[in-house]
C-alpha cells in the first residue's frame, strides 16, 4: 500500500464460508499493509456486520450460505456508496462477473488466486474509494471561502498556539479551538490533522453555522432514501465521509439544541444512525471544533449542554486575535501580496501604511486584514500602497479611497468592502470580466454570483440613469 507507516489502517471485511481460507487470509493481508480485517462466514453475518460498522473494503464470496454473495453486494452498495467490494468466486463464469459489475463490484477475481494479485486489486480499490470520497470533499468545499492556506506568524503568543497544536496532532484527543471569527481556527484545526495519524484520510469540514437546523442532522449523519420530502436518494452523511479522518465541527457553538444530545451521543459512541433509518452504524472519527463563543457561558444560560461542552474541550486551544499578535502583521502582509496577486505587478506598502496597519485593532483580524490587502492592490493605481488606498476604521473613521472622504457614522462591513472593489476593478478593467475575476483571485462563475448579490451591473450601460 501507499499509506505511510503510522497511518490510520484500512478496515476490511472478508466474506467466505471456507473457514481455512478466512484465517489464511486474515494473516496474509494484516501482515502486508495498514489493514485490520474482520471476517464472516455466511452472508446474513457478513450483513449485519455491515449494519454495525463501516468497512472500506469487503471481499466477498460469491457462493455463501443462508444470502448469497450477490445479494450481500446489492445490499452494500445500496446503503454503503463508499465501501468497494472485490467478489471471489471458484464458479466464474463470465455472465456472472458481468453481473457482478454492473451491481457495483469493483472486481471478479477466480479461486484459486495469486495474493500478490489480490493485493494490488486492494489497492486499486481503496485508490477508487479515495477518489469517491475526494470527490463528496469536492462538493462540499465548492461552497466554502478559501482564504490562506498557511499559518504565518513569529509572535511569541501565536508560536506558543502552534506548538500545542503540535503536540496534540500526534494524539487522538478531541480538541476545541477558541478564537474570535477571522483568526485562523480552521488552519490550526488543518494543522492538527496533517501532522496526524490520520494524515492520508479524509479532513472533513461541517460549518454547524451556515447549516440551517432541518438539514443539520441529515448534513451529519446522512438520511435513507425516503427519509422526508425529496430525499431521492441515500446520502451518506459527513460522519461517514470522514470515517478515519477528521472531522471539523466549525462554529460548534451554534448547533441546536435539538441536535446536541445526538452529536453528544456520537462522541461517546461513535455510533450513529441516518435519518430516517433503524440501523446503528460506527465509524472511527476524531473530532476537532471551533468556536467564537464562551461556550462555558453558553452552557450557563441553557443553550449548550454542559456535558457536550466537556465532551468537545478534553482540550482547548486559544487563538489570539490579531491586536494580541500585531508585530505578525508585516509577514501577514508580504503573504498576502506574494501569493494572492502573483500574476500583478509586485506591490509593496509604504511606510505611512504599513504604520496605520500598525495601528489598527482589526476586529475582523486576519480575515479583514487579508480584505483590506486585496482591496488596496486593487485600488492603488501605483507600485507602493499608501495610506489612501486603505479601507479602515481608526477611531470610528472611516478611510474611504472610493469617495476620498469619511463616513463618521459606521465602520465598513467587509462585504461593502468587498463589494466596492468589485465596482472599482469593473471599471479599471471596463467590465472586461475575466481580468476583473484574475485581479481578484476568484473564478469568472464566482465573479458572476457576487455582481448578483450586490446588484452589480454586468454591462457599463446597465450603470447609467
Amino acid at each position: 500500500m501507499k499509506n505511510a507507516v503510522g497511518s490510520e489502517p484500512y478496515r476490511l471485511l472478508v466474506v467466505d464460508d471456507d473457514h481455512s481460507l478466512l484465517e489464511v487470509l486474515e494473516k496474509e493481508i494484516s501482515k502486508a499493509g495498514p489493514y485490520i480485517v474482520d471476517t464472516a462466514s455466511d452472508g446474513a453475518e457478513a450483513i449485519k456486520m455491515v449494519q454495525r460498522r463501516l468497512y472500506d473494503l469487503i471481499l466477498l464470496d460469491l457462493a455463501l450460505p443462508v444470502v448469497g454473495g450477490m445479494e450481500v453486494l446489492q445490499h452494500v452498495r445500496t446503503n454503503y456508496p463508499s465501501t468497494e467490494v472485490i467478489m471471489l468466486t471458484a464458479y466464474g463464469s463470465t455472465q456472472t462477473a458481468v453481473k457482478a459489475m454492473k451491481l457495483g463490484a469493483f472486481d471478479f477475481i477466480d479461486k484459486p488466486f495469486d495474493m500478490d494479485h489480490l493485493l494490488a486489486t486492494m489497492e486499486r480499490a481503496l485508490e477508487r474509494r479515495r477518489l469517491f470520497l475526494d470527490n463528496e470533499l469536492i462538493k462540499s468545499e465548492l461552497a466554502r471561502r478559501v482564504g490562506p492556506s498557511e499559518l504565518i506568524g513569529e509572535s511569541p503568543n501565536f508560536r506558543r498556539v502552534i506548538e500545542s497544536a503540535l503536540r496534540l496532532a500526534e494524539s487522538e484527543t478531541t480538541v476545541l479551538i477558541q478564537g474570535a471569527s477571522g483568526t485562523g481556527k480552521e488552519l490550526i484545526a488543518q494543522m492538527i490533522h496533517r501532522r496526524s495519524a490520520r494524515k492520508d484520510r479524509p479532513f472533513v469540514v461541517m460549518n454547524c453555522a451556515s447549516i440551517p437546523e432541518g438539514l443539520l442532522e441529515s448534513e451529519l449523519f446522512g438520511h435513507e432514501k425516503g427519509a422526508f420530502t425529496n430525499a431521492f436518494t441515500l446520502k451518506q452523511g459527513l460522519v461517514e465521509v470522514a470515517n478515519g479522518g477528521t472531522l471539523f465541527l466549525d462554529e460548534v457553538g451554534d448547533i441546536s439544541p435539538v441536535i446536541q444530545p445526538k452529536l453528544l451521543r456520537f462522541l461517546e459512541t461513535g455510533e450513529f444512525r441516518r435519518v430516517g433509518g433503524t440501523n446503528t452504524l460506527r465509524v472511527d472519527v476524531r473530532i476537532v471544533s471551533a468556536t467564537n463563543k464562551d461556550l462555558q457561558a453558553e452552557a450557563r444560560a441553557g443553550r449548550f449542554r454542559e456535558d457536550l461542552l466537556y465532551r468537545l474541550n478534553v482540550v482547548t486551544i486559544r487563538v489570539p486575535p490579531l491586536r494580541e499578535r500585531k508585530s505578525d502583521i508585516p509577514l501577514l502582509v508580504d503573504y498576502f501580496l506574494r501569493t494572492k496577486f502573483k500574476s500583478r505587478i509586485a506591490k509593496r506598502l509604504s511606510p505611512a501604511a504599513m504604520e496605520m496597519l500598525m495601528n489598527y485593532d482589526w476586529p475582523g483580524n486576519v480575515r479583514e486584514l487579508e480584505h483590506v490587502i486585496e482591496g488596496a492592490v486593487l485600488l492603488s493605481q501605483r507600485d507602493t500602497i499608501e495610506p489612501s488606498d486603505l479601507f479602515l476604521s481608526i477611531g470610528g473613521n472611516l478611510v474611504d479611497a472610493v469617495d476620498g472622504g469619511a463616513d463618521r457614522d459606521k465602520v465598513m462591513p467587509l462585504d461593502e468592502m468587498e463589494r466596492i472593489s468589485i465596482e472599482r476593478a469593473l471599471k479599471i478593467y471596463q467590465w472586461n470580466k475575466a481580468q476583473v475575476a484574475k485581479a481578484l483571485g476568484i473564478s469568472i462563475r464566482t465573479l458572476y454570483l457576487k455582481l448578483k448579490r450586490y446588484g452589480l451591473p454586468l454591462h457599463p450601460e446597465m450603470n447609467q440613469g
